[in-house]
């Protein structure tokens, strides 16, 4: 579970950088950083090593 959420978070990551640039997501590309950003907060809280 744990490396599933690292995983979300860089597929999260990656997909809102390609938002970034091409600007045709809108939003949608936001909410998936936020996502990101949370479960790499969650995964630093928790303790457990990146």
């Amino acid at each position: 579970m744990q490396n599933l959420l690292y995983i979300a978070a860089i597929v999260c990551i990656i997909l809102w950088a390609i938002g970034y640039f091409v600007y045709s997501l809108g939003n949608l590309v936001h909410i998936l950083l936020v996502i990101a950003v949370i479960s790499v907060l969650l995964r630093v809280i928790k303790g457990k090593p990146l």
